[in-house]
């Protein structure tokens, strides 16, 4: 009979793994990646960038096409010789067009707008794929927190459990010699306090944990939010040796934001080239081929038709345009400088977002190897308390003391390794590094 239900119990255990998959922090992240909505949106801007970034829409191509008129009259006419001072009446005459053919117009030079155009359109396109990039990376950082968020609150809910295990336990000893008049009344109400005040914070920790989970399901855009996360790693592992002149160094080459600042300074460059093309001359060329047919109802003919083609060039200038011109360049001037501006504030942003972030990832590595030393102390600490409890040699209180020194050590130490692992994902966020959690 134990050997069935141990048999069975494997097999329920099976099952419940194939209901809940095991989840590494790289699976969570391609999963957010093909799903998340965000990034679908940004993607869609992509394309349109992309898509916008061609000759023709700069202006290199020429413009074709083709049309086709009909038209139709019908008069009445009355006229009065000279000669013969007759009067001649021709009611119903009635004349046809038929017209058909296809022009072409093409803009063969205009001060450089052209070539500029289609630059800017490609620095466009640039534009749209850092900004996909920044939303990637935005998104893998948020996934990679929450991840370890997550861990973080299992790791609580453990050290909580254990907590009401330790009360529970500290209850039963306490009942039992409270019966037979070791305890008083006042260390047994103390201990069922103690019990529900841990059983409470246990219950609460359920909240956040499954708090944490909706968070996660969500970033990976899943239908089903309230869904269980069953997660391959149980401890929050943290990058001790980043040095501080790479991140400098990747951030100066590869951060999303500083590149998409450059880029702008190029755009508002070529948005002058632009503008200063109206003060250049400019050629066009036009052409056509045509048919075009006359019928007619009175008269000597019956119809007419022409067959031929017609091409010119057109040269000017634009002298005088009451100095838009002028005004736009001018401006345009401006709008380089602030350009660069921003170029240099959003470096400069960079650089003190990165010494902020750094101070902390030193600082909270300094205090993870302490919280590490006080774990110890601590649990020994606990043991001393619990022996010397069970020989009556130690009160409730202290009892209580010692428990609470011990799940205070659990909690610093858990707050610290996931404040360091913030540290680390930010560092490789601000560098564009990010996307190494992929691999």
């Amino acid at each position: 009979m134990r050997r069935a239900l141990v048999i069975l119990m494997v097999l329920a255990t099976a099952v419940c793994y194939g209901q809940n998959p095991v989840y590494t922090l790289q699976d969570c992240l391609q999963e957010g990646i093909e799903n998340n909505y965000s990034i679908k949106i940004q993607r869609n801007r992509q394309i349109v960038s992309d898509n916008n970034a061609t000759i023709g829409n700069a202006g290199f191509l020429p413009s074709l096409s083709a049309q086709g008129r009909y038209s139709g009259n019908s008069q009445d006419t009355d006229t009065k010789l000279r000669d013969t001072r007759q009067i001649v009446e021709e009611n119903g005459i009635f004349n046809q067009t038929i017209d058909a053919g296809v022009d072409l117009n093409w803009t063969i030079f205009e001060g450089f707008n052209v070539v500029s155009t289609y630059r800017k359109l490609q620095e466009l396109k640039s534009q749209g794929e850092l900004n996909t990039r920044i939303a990637l990376e935005n998104l893998i950082a948020d996934i990679t927190a929450e991840y370890y968020n997550y861990i973080q609150q299992k790791i609580r809910l453990k050290n909580l459990r254990y907590a009401v295990a330790l009360s529970k336990e500290r209850l039963r000893i306490v009942e039992q010699r409270y019966r037979i008049g070791n305890f008083s009344g006042l260390d047994y109400q103390q201990a069922r306090v103690d019990f529900n005040s841990d059983s409470s914070k246990f219950m609460k920790q359920q909240e956040t944990l499954k708090s944490s989970a909706i968070v996660l399901n969500e970033l990976l855009a899943r239908e089903d939010l309230d869904k269980t996360i069953t997660v391959a790693d149980t401890a929050i592992t943290v990058d001790k040796f980043i040095e501080l002149n790479d991140i400098m160094d990747s951030m100066m080459d590869n951060n999303a934001s500083l590149l998409l600042a450059k880029s702008q300074s190029s755009v508002s460059e070529l948005e002058y080239k632009i503008t200063s093309s109206q003060s250049y001359p400019y050629l066009r060329m036009n052409a056509g081929y045509g048919y075009t047919k006359n019928t007619y109802n009175k008269g000597q003919n019956l119809y007419r038709g022409t067959l031929g083609a017609d091409f010119g060039l057109t040269l000017g200038v634009n002298i005088f345009d009451g100095n838009n011109a002028r005004r736009l360049r001018r401006n345009a001037k401006l709008n380089i400088e602030n350009t660069r501006l921003e170029q240099a504030g959003t470096e400069q942003a960079l650089k003190a977002d990165l010494f902020n972030i750094w101070h902390a990832y030193e600082n909270n590595l300094q205090i993870l190897e302490l919280e590490k030393d006080n774990l110890v102390t601590a649990k020994l600490n606990h043991e001393i308390a619990k022996e010397r409890y069970m020989l009556g040699d130690l009160s409730g209180i202290e009892m209580r003391e010692a428990q609470k020194s011990l799940l205070d050590a659990e909690e610093r130490l858990l707050s610290a390794s996931y404040n360091t692992k913030l540290c680390e994902i930010s560092l490789l966020l601000i560098s564009g590094r990010v996307q190494e959690y992929l691999q």
